[in-house]
Protein backbone atom coordinates (compact mmCIF):
# COMPACT_ATOMS: atom_id res chain seq x y z
CA UNK A 1 0.00 0.00 0.00
CA UNK A 2 2.95 2.36 1.23
CA UNK A 3 5.02 1.84 -2.00
CA UNK A 4 1.80 2.28 -4.03
CA UNK A 5 1.29 5.95 -3.29
CA UNK A 6 5.75 6.10 -3.50
CA UNK A 7 5.00 5.13 -7.00
CA UNK A 8 2.05 7.95 -7.78
CA UNK A 9 4.11 10.53 -5.68
CA UNK A 10 5.64 11.77 -9.05
CA UNK A 11 2.31 12.89 -10.26
CA UNK A 12 2.38 15.88 -8.00
CA UNK A 13 5.99 16.49 -7.97
CA UNK A 14 6.29 16.82 -11.44
CA UNK A 15 3.06 19.74 -11.42
CA UNK A 16 5.56 21.74 -9.28
CA UNK A 17 8.31 21.98 -11.74
CA UNK A 18 6.17 22.48 -15.11
CA UNK A 19 2.82 24.56 -15.39
CA UNK A 20 0.48 21.94 -16.47
CA UNK A 21 -1.07 22.37 -20.03
CA UNK A 22 -5.00 22.62 -20.41
CA UNK A 23 -6.31 18.95 -20.28
CA UNK A 24 -9.22 17.38 -21.92
CA UNK A 25 -10.54 14.42 -20.96
CA UNK A 26 -10.58 11.33 -23.79
CA UNK A 27 -13.84 11.29 -25.99
CA UNK A 28 -16.55 8.89 -24.28
CA UNK A 29 -16.15 5.14 -26.06
CA UNK A 30 -19.26 5.06 -27.02
CA UNK A 31 -23.04 3.35 -25.43
CA UNK A 32 -23.10 1.77 -22.18
CA UNK A 33 -24.94 -1.58 -21.04
CA UNK A 34 -25.86 -2.63 -17.88
CA UNK A 35 -25.93 -5.96 -16.26
CA UNK A 36 -27.20 -6.82 -12.93
CA UNK A 37 -26.64 -9.58 -10.17
CA UNK A 38 -27.64 -11.03 -6.68
CA UNK A 39 -24.64 -12.57 -5.55
CA UNK A 40 -25.11 -14.43 -1.82
CA UNK A 41 -22.14 -14.49 0.80
CA UNK A 42 -22.79 -17.88 1.58
CA UNK A 43 -20.25 -17.39 5.18
CA UNK A 44 -22.16 -14.45 6.29
CA UNK A 45 -25.82 -15.44 4.77
CA UNK A 46 -26.01 -12.03 2.84
CA UNK A 47 -27.03 -10.73 -0.02
CA UNK A 48 -24.98 -8.19 -2.24
CA UNK A 49 -26.72 -7.40 -5.32
CA UNK A 50 -25.05 -5.39 -7.97
CA UNK A 51 -25.67 -3.09 -10.92
CA UNK A 52 -22.95 -3.34 -13.53
CA UNK A 53 -22.26 -0.12 -16.18
CA UNK A 54 -19.51 -1.50 -18.43
CA UNK A 55 -18.90 0.10 -22.53
CA UNK A 56 -20.59 -1.87 -25.07
CA UNK A 57 -17.11 -1.48 -27.19
CA UNK A 58 -13.68 -2.68 -26.12
CA UNK A 59 -12.53 -6.16 -24.86
CA UNK A 60 -10.13 -4.78 -22.42
CA UNK A 61 -8.88 -5.38 -19.83
CA UNK A 62 -10.62 -2.08 -18.66
CA UNK A 63 -10.17 -0.46 -14.79
CA UNK A 64 -12.79 -1.18 -12.43
CA UNK A 65 -14.50 1.14 -9.91
CA UNK A 66 -16.76 -0.11 -7.38
CA UNK A 67 -19.34 2.43 -6.09
CA UNK A 68 -21.10 2.41 -2.19
CA UNK A 69 -24.44 3.96 -2.00
CA UNK A 70 -25.61 6.36 1.25
CA UNK A 71 -28.24 5.60 3.47
CA UNK A 72 -31.62 4.33 2.17
CA UNK A 73 -30.21 4.20 -1.20
CA UNK A 74 -29.70 1.28 -3.65
CA UNK A 75 -27.68 -0.08 -7.03
CA UNK A 76 -30.36 2.02 -9.11
CA UNK A 77 -29.25 5.14 -7.51
CA UNK A 78 -26.08 7.64 -8.64
CA UNK A 79 -27.26 6.76 -12.49
CA UNK A 80 -24.88 9.58 -13.61
CA UNK A 81 -22.00 8.59 -12.19
CA UNK A 82 -22.12 4.95 -13.25
CA UNK A 83 -22.86 5.82 -17.27
CA UNK A 84 -20.35 8.70 -17.14
CA UNK A 85 -17.78 6.67 -15.76
CA UNK A 86 -18.60 3.59 -18.21
CA UNK A 87 -18.75 5.56 -21.01
CA UNK A 88 -14.84 6.58 -20.65
CA UNK A 89 -13.67 3.01 -20.47
CA UNK A 90 -14.31 1.61 -17.14
CA UNK A 91 -16.74 -0.73 -15.34
CA UNK A 92 -18.56 0.60 -12.61
CA UNK A 93 -20.06 -1.53 -10.16
CA UNK A 94 -22.63 -0.10 -7.90
CA UNK A 95 -22.99 -2.28 -4.22
CA UNK A 96 -26.64 -2.31 -2.66
CA UNK A 97 -26.18 -2.59 1.32
CA UNK A 98 -28.69 -5.01 2.97
CA UNK A 99 -29.65 -3.75 6.40
CA UNK A 100 -29.14 0.15 5.46
CA UNK A 101 -30.44 0.36 1.77
CA UNK A 102 -33.86 1.45 0.17
CA UNK A 103 -35.53 -0.96 1.96
CA UNK A 104 -34.98 0.42 5.23
CA UNK A 105 -37.33 3.31 4.95
CA UNK A 106 -39.49 2.03 1.90
CA UNK A 107 -42.35 0.63 4.48
CA UNK A 108 -43.42 3.38 6.19
CA UNK A 109 -44.42 7.39 6.17
CA UNK A 110 -42.05 10.45 6.05
CA UNK A 111 -41.83 10.40 10.31
CA UNK A 112 -41.50 6.37 10.46
CA UNK A 113 -38.75 6.64 7.70
CA UNK A 114 -36.29 8.94 8.96
CA UNK A 115 -36.67 6.96 12.73
CA UNK A 116 -35.67 3.91 10.59
CA UNK A 117 -33.29 5.71 8.89
CA UNK A 118 -31.57 6.64 12.06
CA UNK A 119 -31.91 3.18 13.60
CA UNK A 120 -29.82 1.85 10.58
CA UNK A 121 -27.08 4.43 10.78
CA UNK A 122 -26.62 3.69 14.27
CA UNK A 123 -26.44 -0.53 14.25
CA UNK A 124 -23.17 -1.43 14.30
CA UNK A 125 -23.96 -4.35 11.93
CA UNK A 126 -24.22 -2.42 8.60
CA UNK A 127 -20.69 -0.45 9.89
CA UNK A 128 -19.18 -3.97 9.46
CA UNK A 129 -20.95 -5.26 7.01
CA UNK A 130 -20.48 -3.03 4.13
CA UNK A 131 -16.85 -2.65 4.32
CA UNK A 132 -16.97 -6.97 3.68
CA UNK A 133 -19.41 -6.45 1.28
CA UNK A 134 -16.88 -4.61 -0.88
CA UNK A 135 -14.24 -6.90 -0.15
CA UNK A 136 -16.97 -9.94 -1.17
CA UNK A 137 -17.72 -7.92 -4.48
CA UNK A 138 -14.22 -7.93 -5.72
CA UNK A 139 -13.63 -11.76 -4.49
CA UNK A 140 -16.52 -12.09 -7.16
CA UNK A 141 -15.03 -9.90 -9.56
CA UNK A 142 -11.96 -11.95 -9.58
CA UNK A 143 -14.08 -15.20 -10.27
CA UNK A 144 -16.43 -13.07 -13.05
CA UNK A 145 -13.76 -12.08 -14.98
CA UNK A 146 -12.02 -15.55 -14.69
CA UNK A 147 -15.18 -17.79 -15.94
CA UNK A 148 -18.14 -15.62 -16.94
CA UNK A 149 -18.90 -15.40 -20.78
CA UNK A 150 -19.58 -11.46 -20.81
CA UNK A 151 -16.84 -10.41 -18.27
CA UNK A 152 -14.34 -13.02 -19.16
CA UNK A 153 -10.91 -11.09 -19.02
CA UNK A 154 -12.57 -7.46 -19.07
CA UNK A 155 -11.87 -6.39 -15.82
CA UNK A 156 -8.30 -5.36 -14.80
CA UNK A 157 -8.46 -5.70 -10.84
CA UNK A 158 -5.25 -4.26 -10.59
CA UNK A 159 -6.31 -1.34 -10.91
CA UNK A 160 -9.38 -0.73 -8.92
CA UNK A 161 -11.21 2.30 -7.48
CA UNK A 162 -13.84 3.03 -4.85
CA UNK A 163 -16.55 5.63 -4.08
CA UNK A 164 -18.87 6.29 -2.25
CA UNK A 165 -21.44 8.79 -0.53
CA UNK A 166 -22.05 9.51 2.89
CA UNK A 167 -22.46 6.44 4.36
CA UNK A 168 -21.12 5.27 1.17
CA UNK A 169 -18.09 7.55 1.87
CA UNK A 170 -17.84 5.94 5.62
CA UNK A 171 -16.99 2.64 3.21
CA UNK A 172 -14.96 3.76 1.31
CA UNK A 173 -12.81 5.12 3.59
CA UNK A 174 -13.17 1.97 6.02
CA UNK A 175 -11.92 0.24 3.08
CA UNK A 176 -9.05 2.65 2.15
CA UNK A 177 -7.44 2.12 5.94
CA UNK A 178 -9.54 4.17 8.32
CA UNK A 179 -9.50 2.70 12.18
CA UNK A 180 -12.66 2.27 13.68
CA UNK A 181 -13.48 1.72 17.35
CA UNK A 182 -15.48 -1.24 17.80
CA UNK A 183 -18.52 -1.70 20.54
CA UNK A 184 -16.33 -2.88 23.31
CA UNK A 185 -13.26 -0.15 22.37
CA UNK A 186 -11.24 -2.62 20.35
CA UNK A 187 -9.88 -1.27 17.16
CA UNK A 188 -10.71 -2.72 13.33
CA UNK A 189 -9.35 -1.72 10.24
CA UNK A 190 -11.09 -3.29 7.08
CA UNK A 191 -8.35 -2.46 4.64
CA UNK A 192 -8.56 -3.96 1.26
CA UNK A 193 -4.82 -3.76 -0.41
CA UNK A 194 -6.56 -4.44 -4.20
CA UNK A 195 -8.01 -0.99 -3.95
CA UNK A 196 -5.62 1.50 -5.31
CA UNK A 197 -7.52 4.64 -5.17
CA UNK A 198 -10.31 6.70 -3.97
CA UNK A 199 -13.49 9.04 -4.22
CA UNK A 200 -14.90 9.81 -0.47
CA UNK A 201 -18.22 12.31 -1.25
CA UNK A 202 -19.86 14.12 1.92
CA UNK A 203 -17.90 11.55 5.03
CA UNK A 204 -19.14 11.40 8.16
CA UNK A 205 -17.08 11.80 10.96
CA UNK A 206 -16.29 9.37 13.96
CA UNK A 207 -18.06 10.60 17.08
CA UNK A 208 -14.85 11.55 19.05
CA UNK A 209 -13.21 14.15 16.62
CA UNK A 210 -10.30 15.86 18.60
CA UNK A 211 -7.30 16.34 16.13
CA UNK A 212 -5.35 13.63 17.75
CA UNK A 213 -8.55 10.88 17.51
CA UNK A 214 -8.84 12.00 13.96
CA UNK A 215 -4.62 11.37 13.28
CA UNK A 216 -5.32 7.86 14.57
CA UNK A 217 -8.55 7.17 12.75
CA UNK A 218 -6.96 8.11 9.07
CA UNK A 219 -3.03 7.83 9.79
CA UNK A 220 -2.97 4.35 8.28
CA UNK A 221 -4.65 5.38 5.12
CA UNK A 222 -1.68 4.80 2.31
CA UNK A 223 -3.79 5.59 -0.82
CA UNK A 224 -5.12 8.88 -2.98
CA UNK A 225 -8.16 10.11 -2.22
CA UNK A 226 -10.13 12.69 -3.78
CA UNK A 227 -12.50 14.01 -1.03
CA UNK A 228 -15.66 15.51 -2.53
CA UNK A 229 -18.34 18.42 -0.33
CA UNK A 230 -20.55 21.37 -0.96
CA UNK A 231 -20.84 24.44 1.54
CA UNK A 232 -24.14 23.45 2.45
CA UNK A 233 -23.38 19.82 2.43
CA UNK A 234 -24.95 19.11 6.33
CA UNK A 235 -27.54 16.02 7.03
CA UNK A 236 -30.09 15.79 9.42
CA UNK A 237 -28.69 12.37 10.34
CA UNK A 238 -25.22 11.71 11.71
CA UNK A 239 -24.26 15.24 13.00
CA UNK A 240 -21.54 15.81 10.62
CA UNK A 241 -21.76 19.71 9.38
CA UNK A 242 -20.95 21.27 6.02
CA UNK A 243 -17.96 22.68 7.29
CA UNK A 244 -16.52 19.52 9.09
CA UNK A 245 -16.67 17.13 5.79
CA UNK A 246 -13.19 18.48 4.68
CA UNK A 247 -11.40 16.88 7.95
CA UNK A 248 -10.65 13.44 6.62
CA UNK A 249 -8.62 15.53 3.93
CA UNK A 250 -6.99 17.38 6.72
CA UNK A 251 -5.80 14.20 8.56
CA UNK A 252 -4.83 11.80 6.26
CA UNK A 253 -1.20 12.30 5.25
CA UNK A 254 0.33 8.96 3.84
CA UNK A 255 -1.06 9.49 0.76
CA UNK A 256 -1.82 12.04 -2.18
CA UNK A 257 -5.13 13.83 -1.26
CA UNK A 258 -7.75 16.16 -3.45
CA UNK A 259 -10.19 18.72 -1.84
CA UNK A 260 -13.47 19.68 -4.06
CA UNK A 261 -15.86 21.93 -2.56
CA UNK A 262 -18.76 22.95 -4.50
CA UNK A 263 -20.20 26.38 -3.90
CA UNK A 264 -23.79 26.20 -2.34
CA UNK A 265 -23.93 22.14 -3.13
CA UNK A 266 -25.82 20.52 -0.76
CA UNK A 267 -25.66 16.71 0.64
CA UNK A 268 -27.98 15.05 -1.98
CA UNK A 269 -26.44 16.63 -4.72
CA UNK A 270 -24.14 13.95 -5.12
CA UNK A 271 -26.70 11.33 -5.41
CA UNK A 272 -27.95 13.65 -8.49
CA UNK A 273 -30.85 15.34 -6.53
CA UNK A 274 -31.16 19.17 -5.84
CA UNK A 275 -32.90 20.54 -2.64
CA UNK A 276 -33.28 23.99 -4.93
CA UNK A 277 -35.26 22.02 -7.34
CA UNK A 278 -32.67 24.35 -9.72
CA UNK A 279 -32.04 22.07 -12.80
CA UNK A 280 -29.60 24.29 -14.65
CA UNK A 281 -27.22 24.59 -11.53
CA UNK A 282 -27.88 20.66 -10.36
CA UNK A 283 -26.41 20.00 -13.80
CA UNK A 284 -23.44 22.08 -13.54
CA UNK A 285 -22.81 20.48 -10.32
CA UNK A 286 -23.15 16.77 -12.00
CA UNK A 287 -21.02 18.07 -14.56
CA UNK A 288 -18.37 19.11 -12.64
CA UNK A 289 -18.41 15.95 -10.26
CA UNK A 290 -18.27 13.98 -13.17
CA UNK A 291 -15.30 15.86 -14.78
CA UNK A 292 -13.31 15.75 -11.18
CA UNK A 293 -14.04 12.24 -10.78
CA UNK A 294 -13.22 11.31 -13.86
CA UNK A 295 -9.63 13.22 -14.33
CA UNK A 296 -9.05 11.35 -10.77
CA UNK A 297 -9.37 8.11 -12.09
CA UNK A 298 -7.26 8.90 -15.20
CA UNK A 299 -4.12 10.04 -13.24
CA UNK A 300 -4.11 7.37 -10.73
CA UNK A 301 -5.38 4.46 -12.68
CA UNK A 302 -4.53 4.98 -16.24
CA UNK A 303 -1.58 6.34 -14.46
CA UNK A 304 -2.24 9.39 -17.16
CA UNK A 305 0.75 12.04 -16.13
CA UNK A 306 -0.78 14.65 -17.72
CA UNK A 307 -4.05 14.56 -15.56
CA UNK A 308 -2.37 14.13 -12.36
CA UNK A 309 -0.20 17.52 -13.41
CA UNK A 310 -3.19 18.96 -14.32
CA UNK A 311 -4.86 18.19 -11.48
CA UNK A 312 -2.46 19.16 -8.63
CA UNK A 313 -0.91 22.42 -10.68
CA UNK A 314 -4.30 24.14 -10.31
CA UNK A 315 -5.57 23.28 -13.84
CA UNK A 316 -9.10 22.11 -12.53
CA UNK A 317 -9.02 24.36 -10.01
CA UNK A 318 -8.74 27.39 -12.37
CA UNK A 319 -11.67 25.46 -15.02
CA UNK A 320 -13.68 25.27 -12.06
CA UNK A 321 -14.02 28.92 -10.98
CA UNK A 322 -16.81 30.40 -8.89
CA UNK A 323 -18.48 26.80 -8.92
CA UNK A 324 -16.01 26.08 -6.11
CA UNK A 325 -12.65 25.54 -4.99
CA UNK A 326 -10.35 22.88 -5.27
CA UNK A 327 -7.48 22.11 -2.92
CA UNK A 328 -4.10 19.73 -3.14
CA UNK A 329 -2.69 18.10 -0.81
CA UNK A 330 0.58 16.06 -1.43
CA UNK A 331 1.66 13.44 1.03
CA UNK A 332 4.11 13.88 3.62
CA UNK A 333 5.10 10.04 3.52
CA UNK A 334 4.84 9.61 7.11
CA UNK A 335 4.32 6.32 8.40
CA UNK A 336 2.21 5.67 11.53
CA UNK A 337 2.56 2.92 13.82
Amino acid sequence: MYLACLLLMPLLEAAVEVVAAEYKLPAQTGPVQITRFDWIDVIRDRKVPVKIYSPQAGKGPLPVLLFSHGLGGSREGYEYLGRAWAGHGYISVHLQHAGSDSAVWQSGGMQGAMAALRRAAANPANATNRPMDVSFVLDRLEQLNRSDSGFKGRLDLTRVGLAGHSFGAFTTLGVAGQVFLGTSGERLCFADPRVKAAIAMSSPLPAIRTPAALDRAFGKIRIPILHMTGTADASPIGGTGAAERRLPFDHISGADQFLITLQGADHMVFAGRYASRTPERERVFEDRICECSLVFWEAFLKQDARAGAWLAGGGFGRQLGGDGTFEVKPATRRIEP
